[in-house]
């Protein structure tokens, strides 16, 4: 109360108590139902065990928010059921929303609402914060307000038993307060929604991620905190990275980033010019930035030459701009302006060590009107490292208070910068347009699906091992080694002599995970001697150190050509929260796949995939050889589509283990490989955190003009083509569906319009032959809002192809995918003068409500009752 009371909210507050006339001088009512008019939000002061009654009288007053903040609703009564899920099921039934349990509140700055028990209150400000954890939320308000950094949202979720970081991204990345969010995320709880709502609002806003639970030790805590899960750290890591987010390794980091990009412009690229009066942290930064993946800037010889001029013979002549110890403010501005002055750069950190001669204060107010006053002071980011504690702590506040991100340490500098170059690289991935992989032909895929069937038979699970899956890793086109069993030591020395020498033999058992323990695979073995010597010391050794292990006998190989190639391990694996993931490392006995592997989430296209690999390339999970026919990435990204393909289109494959992989330049060959197979049931699609490509909507229809036409969704791979399809539609047609005069589209444009969320989007391309090239002749598309009331739609046809029935037809699609996915209506909006757009719609059944005084037709069609 003292808090709402403080923060100005200008709406009515309403106490309920029943033990007093008054709260902080506002008059209390006694019980909820006496209240005179229906809140739009309650905050629950409670203990946990009056919740559920209060829940009641909620819903019979018609309350369509809550606001919980008891911390031990997790326990059960005698229903059987903890105390959060019988208030969310009285919500649910009532249509209430509620935030937390175990939350420390809302604070909504720009509406003087401070509806928390924090200590402080919020600033005004641009960023958005989301928390499960409290004590972060704290934490991190104490920081923002010492920094004079403000919030257009401060949010604490808790338990958060239903509203959760989806519905909030999907709120904030429209709010025009808002610039950027930040999330600190313990676990959760439904991946597809928060992937999806992910992507959509990190192509509005920039969103930074501080998760816990990185280590084994860390999700236990995280599980008793807020019920987290188990997932292992580098899936969410690739989750992060695959919705365009930028992710953060600790508060320290949090902290930094919220400062740069509170005050950063975006980057234009990646090179960073450092002034520096003192070396040795120069030379930190410099180690940093390198340790980091980041860009140093050149200096061409225009600029040396000009920085000649203001200082000392005995200055660097490189980057970083070393102004020696004895410089003062006026080298710097210099400096600064020398460089503003040229194209060497695109970020710029000027460094301070506590010197008598640069006045610590004097220089910090010399950058700041150096930097504002220089007219390409937008073109770059300025970022400020002013080292030490008495001296330097005003002139950081100095910058603070001129939004220039200033920073205590060297490291911490660099560490800010590299938080824009990682953001950046991901929004890029986000945007990257993908080449299309060759997919797995249909008869290939039934005969795959055929014959899983067939291995599974009246079996729940069964586990096989590498001769038993040729035929069906053949199916995708993968090289298998030619495997053969031996059930003894005569019968592999027979097998040996028939395939010829060298062969390897290994031992077959499902009880031992890593057979090389017990020096279980015996490679480059030359006659039949070798064979029976090395067969029956495998054997020997696996019932001597395993005795209580199935052993299924030895498998036999022809050895494969291993000089001059690369091996590697690639894991598909089920995830109990991301469904299906596929991992990437170099292998090995002693391999641990949360800490020497890579993960993506399925599916992939080659554009991804190759992201995959340079990732793991860049964290040593792949450590290239330098090798006479080097690994050639673009198979292994082709290598790596299949295995997802696979992965999409068969969800009976529980978990597939390629140990190893041999690479021979485009050449990969699996040599050993297990596949646990499960019964599935249900909707396939829906195991998966991100939703592929709906071949089922794929629809050949004929045209009134006879033609046949491929009506499917539309791929990011489609850019190029929708690009050619705009070129083809004049400029009237463009004005009337855009409602404004349009140029060219760039890549940006068209990424937005062919790189859509299935989930929340569809957009249907109708697909001709013309000029004998396969060509987009039409477009229709369906925005859906989060909560499916209402599909926002847009048809455009190719002018050179009006007339053949074609608006009709994929007017029909959109109504019919709007239909199925449950949407309550249609709505669009044209102009008066669109008379074929306005006929089209009536026929298909469109309330039309012309508005000629603002130039706007609205049309609605009812789909769905709720």
């Amino acid at each position: 109360m003292k808090n709402l009371l403080q923060g100005g909210f200008q709406g009515a507050i309403m106490p309920v108590n029943p033990k007093y006339d008054s709260v902080c001088g506002v008059f209390a009512y006694p019980t909820i139902e006496s209240l005179p008019q229906t809140p739009d939000m309650v905050v629950l002061c409670t203990h946990a065990s009056r919740n559920v009654e209060i829940f009641h009288q909620l819903a019979e007053k018609g309350v369509k928010s809550a606001i919980v903040l008891s911390s031990d609703m997790h326990i059960q009564d005698e229903s059987l059921l903890s105390l959060q899920q019988q208030c969310a099921n009285i919500a649910r039934e009532s249509g209430m929303r509620i935030f937390g349990p175990n939350s420390l509140g809302l604070m909504l700055p720009w509406l003087n609402l401070n509806a928390t028990f924090a200590p402080s209150p919020a600033q005004k400000g641009n960023i958005a914060f989301i928390s499960q954890s409290a004590a972060v939320c704290t934490t991190i308000l104490d920081w923002a307000n010492d920094k004079d950094i403000g919030f257009s949202a401060f949010i604490s979720l808790g338990n958060a038993v239903d509203i959760d970081f989806a519905d909030l991204l999907d709120c904030l990345s429209t709010d025009s307060h808002t610039d950027a969010i930040l999330l600190y995320v313990d676990t959760i709880k439904d991946a597809r929604r928060f992937m999806s709502a992910a992507r959509a609002a990190s192509r509005n806003r920039r969103i930074l991620v501080l998760k816990g639970g990185k280590t084994e030790q860390g999700r236990i805590a995280a599980h008793a905190h807020t019920g987290g899960d188990n997932t292992l750290d580098i899936i969410y890591d690739s989750a992060i990275r695959r919705t365009g987010m930028l992710r953060v390794n600790n508060t320290h980091e949090l902290f930094a980033a919220v400062e740069t990009l509170t005050h950063a412009v975006p980057l234009r690229g990646e090179r960073l010019a450092i002034i520096t009066n003192g070396g040795g942290p120069a030379i930190m930064a410099v180690d940093t930035l390198s340790e980091r993946g980041g860009k140093l800037a050149t200096l061409d010889d225009q600029l040396i030459a000009k920085l000649d001029q203001y200082l000392p013979k005995s200055w660097s002549r490189s980057n970083p701009i070393d102004l020696v110890g004895d410089a003062n403010h006026d080298r710097y501005v210099h400096a600064l302006n020398a460089i503003m002055d040229s194209d060497c750069a695109d970020a710029i950190l000027v460094m301070h060590s506590p010197s008598a001669v640069a006045q610590s204060e004097k220089t910090a107010h010399a950058i700041v009107d150096t930097f504002k006053n220089h007219p390409r002071h937008r073109r770059f980011n300025l970022l400020t490292n002013w080292t030490g504690e008495q001296t330097a702590r005003p002139a950081r506040q100095i910058f603070a208070h001129a939004g220039i991100p200033t920073y205590r340490t060297p490291e911490s500098s660099v560490v800010a910068f590299m938080h824009l170059v990682e953001y950046r690289r991901n929004q890029k991935q986000l945007m990257e347009t993908p080449t299309t992989a060759e997919p797995v032909h249909a008869n290939q895929l039934s005969e795959a699906k055929l014959w899983v069937t067939q291995a599974l038979g009246d079996h729940q699970e069964v586990n096989l091992d590498t001769h038993q899956l040729g035929d069906f890793l053949n199916y995708f086109d993968f090289t298998v080694l030619p495997t053969w069993i031996a059930s003894e030591v005569s019968e592999a020395v027979h097998i040996a002599e028939q395939i010829g020498y060298p062969v390897a033999v290994k031992l077959r058992s499902p009880d031992i995970a890593h057979k090389s323990d017990i020096q279980g695979v015996m490679l480059n073995l030359r006659n039949r001697h070798e064979v029976a010597s090395a067969a029956q010391a495998i054997l020997d050794r696996a019932h001597l150190f395993y005795p209580a292990a199935n052993i299924h006998g030895l498998l036999v190989q022809g050895m494969a050509k291993l000089a001059g190639g690369e091996e590697l391990r690639v894991k598909v694996k089920n995830d109990a929260l991301f469904g299906p993931v596929i991992l990437v490392g170099q292998g090995g006995s002693e391999w641990d796949e949360s800490v020497d592997a890579s993960s993506a989430l399925p599916p992939l296209n080659t554009t991804l995939a190759r992201y995959l690999i340079v990732r793991a390339i860049k964290n040593g999970h792949i450590r290239p050889q330098k090798l006479p026919v080097p690994m050639d990435i673009d198979g292994l990204s082709e290598f790596l589509v299949r295995i997802s393909q696979m992965v999409v289109d068969i969800p009976e494959v529980d978990e597939l283990d390629i140990h190893p992989l041999l690479i021979n330049g485009r050449e990969f060959t699996i040599l050993d490989a297990d596949l646990r197979l499960k019964h599935y049931q249900g909707d396939a699609q829906k195991r998966l955190a991100i939703r592929p490509y709906p071949v089922e909507y794929e629809q050949l229809v004929t045209t009134t003009s006879g033609e046949q036409v491929l009506l499917r969704p539309i791929l990011p791979e489609d850019e190029p083509k929708h690009a050619d399809f705009i070129h083809h539609v004049s400029k009237e047609d463009l004005y009337r569906r855009f409602f404004t005069e349009v140029g060219e589209f760039n890549h940006e444009a068209l990424a937005n319009l062919t790189q859509i969320d299935y989930d929340r989007e569809m957009a249907f391309v109708a697909v001709a032959d013309i000029d004998g090239q396969r060509a987009i002749i039409g477009v229709s598309r369906a925005l859906i809002n989060p909560d499916n009331t209402d599909a926002e739609f847009a048809i455009l046809i190719r002018t050179d192809q009006k007339g053949k029935g074609l608006g009709k037809l994929l007017m029909q699609k959109i109504i019919d995918y709007c239909l199925q996915k449950g949407t309550l209506q249609m709505s669009g909006m044209t102009m008066p003068s669109n008379a074929g757009m306005l006929g089209l719609a009536k026929k298909m059944g469109f309330k039309v409500d012309i508005q000629f005084e603002d130039g706007i037709a609205d049309m609605v069609l009812p789909l769905n009752s709720q």
